[in-house]
């Protein structure tokens, strides 16, 4: 692309037009708009950089240096160091995406694995080559439903992650279609079931629930997957945590039509915005209305086993009238991620990890239930998250008294639910020792007795 400068007489022009005399003039308004030299100490060799930006590195706190009991999607989890070792290999690392399918048998074997292990963690048929991040996913996952059912309304559990929630609003504004809102069960933290049965009309495409949802609290998807399906509609779950998976029943087992969530769990650290690893899975039935591409597997001309991309309703690949989202990449160094780290801990593995969550998060939820001033808020079970409200004292301050403490715990509910601002969400991880619980449960008390 040529790179053509504006002349003189172009700046005056557009200035003309948006009627000011001068570059200085159009940016007047701008407070404090530098126009002297920085008083930049040097120059120095790399060395005495080096040494400096050390020292100033000193004054941050280390990460290792606190405890976590923070989540609501996005979890501390110890990542096997076979996970980065393999990730960062140069073929992985610079391969971003199969463009060249024919060419890049790594990367779609990659791929062609991680869709099956998808399958497997959520007991679906199908999975595409992954998505950006949770929240997309399930909103990708709502545009699904319409395509199928070709009607213009969906119904969201309102236990369904906020942030979550924001997006699949941000996705449908401007469409025109729907979303009807569930609200949940303020003593047991599910959703309402008599309030699904009395929202569903002709109009509804389909139903997002969460499993585990929210507040950590276990839905009844057996009971919800029977009224969805016996009006018609389709099932779509959400996930947060997909390690809850290796102790609870995955979707597919209960009639899902659609499983989408946050992969971020799986081998991947938390980070402030991204990436994350956004997972689809589906059934068969509806793999030619799913976004992004799908691997699939077949043989060479000489009978040799390879990969191709099967399926890719995307806007790089057919026209964009034709093309099921405007999603055009897919995470695939996350989904490698996620793929080793499923491998390398395997089914049992996988299991005890899931089963360290639950049984530190319950230790954890008994030691805070033994204090004063803190009772549960919601009777339903749950995994590795639950929801304890702090009697007389915002949640807010607490958690700014524990981070001075070195502890970064809990998400305040009030941020989200105007009906729950003593409410506070702690989760618990495999990573949590019992010293942890315990120093966390003596600042908790601590705070409510000052």
């Amino acid at each position: 692309m040529s790179y053509i400068p504006q002349t003189e007489n172009d700046l005056k022009e557009m200035l003309n037009a948006i009627g000011v005399s001068s570059i200085d003039e159009l940016f007047s308004r701008i407070p404090k708009r530098l126009d002297k030299k920085l008083n930049v100490p040097g120059p120095f060799s790399e060395l005495e950089v080096s040494k400096r930006l050390k020292d100033m590195a000193k004054s941050n706190a280390s990460a290792d240096e606190y405890s976590y009991f923070i989540g609501g999607g996005s979890y501390f989890h110890y990542i096997p160091s076979v996970v980065p070792f393999l990730l960062n290999r140069s073929e992985f690392h610079t391969a971003y995406t199969p463009y060249q399918p024919e060419i890049s048998q790594g990367t779609l074997q990659a791929i062609f694995e991680f869709q099956t292990l998808m399958t497997m963690l959520t007991g679906m048929e199908v999975s595409n080559a992954s998505m950006y991040d949770g929240a997309s996913s399930v909103a990708e996952a709502v545009l699904m439903s319409f395509r199928i059912k070709k009607k213009s309304k969906v119904i969201v559990s309102e236990a369904l992650n906020p942030e979550y929630f924001r997006v699949l609003r941000t996705y449908l504004s401007g469409r025109g279609e729907i979303i009807e809102e569930v609200k949940f069960d303020r003593a047991t933290g599910t959703t309402d079931i008599d309030e699904l049965k009395k929202k569903i009309d002709d109009e509804s495409s389909a139903f997002v629930v969460q499993y585990p949802n929210f507040f950590g609290c276990i839905e009844n998807l057996e009971e919800i997957e029977k009224i969805v399906h016996e009006k018609g509609l389709l099932l779509i779950v959400a996930f947060s945590e997909p390690i809850a998976y290796g102790m609870l029943k995955p979707p597919g087992y209960f009639g899902a039509d659609i499983v989408a969530g946050e992969g971020q769990s799986l081998g991947n650290p938390p980070a402030f915005g991204g990436p994350y690893l956004g997972i689809l899975t589906a059934r068969q039935k509806y793999i030619r209305t799913m976004p992004g591409r799908i691997v699939g597997e077949t043989t060479d001309h000489n009978g040799r086993r390879a990969y191709v991309l099967t399926l890719s309703a995307r806007e790089q690949h057919i026209r964009r009238e034709k093309a099921t989202s405007n999603i055009c990449s897919n995470e695939g160094l996350c989904a490698l991620a996620a793929t080793i780290y499923l491998t390398a801990v395997g089914k049992q593995g996988f299991k005890e990890i899931a089963k360290q969550n639950h049984i530190k998060a319950e230790i954890t939820k008994s030691s805070l239930l033994a204090i004063d001033g803190v009772t549960e808020a919601f009777s339903s079970p749950t995994f590795n998250e639950f929801v304890v409200n702090i009697e007389g004292k915002r949640p807010e301050s607490l958690i700014e008294f524990l981070s001075k403490n070195r502890i970064i715990a809990g998400i305040p509910l009030g941020k989200y639910y105007k009906d729950f601002a003593s409410s506070i969400l702690i989760t618990t991880t495999e990573l949590n020792t019992v010293t942890e619980i315990q120093k966390l449960a003596s600042l908790v008390e601590k705070y409510i007795k000052q």
